[in-house]
Parts: C-alpha cells; sequence; structure tokens
C-alpha cells in the first residue's frame, strides 16, 4: 500500500503525473490479481508465491547489507518451500492436510534461525523477522482461498477492505488533513486520513457482503473495521522500517508506488488477521466461511 497520507510527497499535492502512474499500475495489477483469485489452484498459489519471494529479496536488500546474499537465498528458499506446501495440502485429506500447513510453519521457523546464523548479531532479528514477513504474504491467501465454497469470495473481501482504506485514506488525507497520526514513524499521515481509511473499509467490508450475499452487516462493518486499522498498522509498521534503515521506498519494480514490499504492507497485515480470524472461526476446511458467515 501506498502512504495513507502523500508521506512521501513534498509539502502541497501530489503532482497529477504521479497520480498518473499510480492508477496505471493499480489497472495492471489489479486486474491480474483478481484474476489469479478467480481461477485459484496453481494461478493463485503461483502468484502470491512469486509476491513473497520478490518481498523477501527486497527486505533482504533493505535490512541485510553486505550479509544480504546468504540471507535473501535462505529467506527466497524458505518462503518458496513454504508456499508451496501450503498450495499442495489444498484438497488433501484431512491428515496429509495438517501434516503440510504443520510442515509450512516448520519450514518458516528453520529458514529465520538459518537466516539468523548468517548474519551479524545485532541484524540477525531484522534478518530473521523478513521470513514469516514474506511467508505470510506467500500462505495466508492461499489458506483463504483453499476454501472451495467460499474463498474467492473471501479474496475480494480482503481486496476491497484493503484498497478502500487506501484509496478513501489517500484522499481524505490530501482534502482534510490536520493533525498528524503518528509524526514520529510517518510525518504526514494524518488523522483525517486515518478516519477516512477505517470509515472507507467498513463500507467496502458491507458492500461485498451485501453484493455476496452471504453474512450480515452485523459482523461485515466491525470485521471491515479491524481489518481496515490492521491494514494501517501494517503501512505504519513498514513506514517504520524503511525510517530504521534510512530508505525512501522498499524497491522499485512498481512504478509510482515503489517494490512490491511497498504495495502489499498494507494486504499482508489484514491478510493475515483475515487468516487467523477464518481458520478460528471455520478451521483449515473452511477458512473463508469462518471470516464471511457468522
Amino acid at each position: 500500500m501506498t502512504d495513507a497520507d502523500p508521506a512521501r510527497q513534498p509539502h502541497g499535492a501530489v503532482s497529477g503525473s504521479d497520480l498518473m502512474v499510480r492508477v496505471g499500475s493499480a489497472l495492471v495489477l489489479a486486474p491480474l490479481a483478481i484474476g489469479t483469485a478467480y481461477l485459484g489452484g496453481a494461478a493463485f498459489a503461483a502468484f502470491w508465491g512469486a509476491a513473497a519471494i520478490i518481498v523477501m529479496w527486497e527486505w533482504s536488500g533493505l535490512v541485510a547489507g553486505h550479509h544480504r546474499r546468504s540471507a535473501m537465498i535462505i529467506g527466497i528458499a524458505a518462503v518458496a518451500l513454504a508456499a508451496v506446501l501450503a498450495a499442495s495440502s489444498i484438497g488433501a485429506s484431512d491428515k496429509l492436510h495438517d501434516i503440510r500447513l504443520a510442515a509450512t510453519l516448520i519450514v518458516l521457523v528453520m529458514g529465520m534461525l538459518a537466516a539468523a546464523a548468517v548474519a551479524p548479531r545485532s541484524g540477525a532479528p531484522w534478518v530473521a523477522a523478513g521470513i514469516p514477513y514474506a511467508g505470510a504474504i506467500g500462505v495466508a491467501p492461499i489458506v483463504l482461498r483453499s476454501d472451495a465454497e467460499h474463498g474467492f469470495l473471501a479474496i475480494i473481501f480482503l481486496f476491497a477492505v484493503v484498497w478502500s482504506t487506501d484509496i478513501a485514506a489517500y484522499f481524505v488525507g490530501r482534502a482534510v488533513g490536520g493533525p498528524k497520526l503518528a509524526p514520529q514513524l510517518s510525518p504526514k499521515k494524518t488523522w483525517s486520513g486515518c478516519i477516512g481509511g477505517l470509515l472507507g473499509g467498513m463500507v467496502a467490508a458491507a458492500l461485498v457482503i451485501q453484493i455476496g450475499g452471504i453474512g450480515t452487516l452485523t459482523m461485515a462493518i466491525p470485521l471491515g473495521l479491524a481489518l481496515s486499522a490492521c491494514a494501517q498498522a501494517g503501512d505504519l509498521f513498514e513506514s517504520a522500517l524503511k525510517r530504521r534503515f534510512g530508505a525512501k521506498d522498499a524497491g522499485a519494480l512498481i512504478p509510482g508506488h515503489g517494490g512490491v514490499m511497498d504495495r502489499l504492507d498494507s494486504f499482508v497485515a489484514a491478510a493475515v488477521l483475515a487468516c487467523i480470524i477464518g481458520v478460528a472461526h471455520g478451521g483449515f476446511d473452511a477458512p473463508a466461511r469462518g471470516l464471511l458467515i457468522w
């Protein structure tokens, strides 16, 4: 996600050309994300597995310094294998399903330990933290989409909340301004943008539930609020991380947005929360149902 308010921009409005570049990138990426979500299966797993690998590469470049190569190789291997194991659990028998998901967690933990071992003692926690972060991007969406009955709608629900939060926060923050949200982390984010984002997320959640014809508004609205708040927290976390390591962006692969990690900072946080809620309520057999239907 880009900054909820124009935090990376000089004082004043974002230039029209910059905004057009952002919109152009979104018009390419959004249909690709929705299309692979509709297809599900290998296409969806490959899309998010690739995203996880790129995020691991960007994270390593951000925090690992001259140890980047070793940490990057270990991290990429761990998140790629975790995504493959999560994808292979789809449609498996109950016992095999549980074994593969357990193996997914073990791979991520072992990857963290191995990556930390090649880093200097002072940097080891940061190096290791990238593996569950990137791994979550590959695993959480796959787990939600694995629900054959409601998986696609759950992913659309998640997209709608996160994207609406991003858009509403950006434009409300620009239009209203006002007190800063967290100036020590992202100096130009405002409380008005935060509140606008929360409202946008709740409205999006309600619309998806109404159009999808499942669930209730009684649960959709607070769920949208929780996911929107989590998305904005994920955005602030990445802002703090980049400030910690003196970087403007995590990468430069996406015009107008920076790196893949910059684009997915909000999504990964919201996806993890959605996955936890879905699994806690519906189990691994029906995580999307657990998320959407109460």
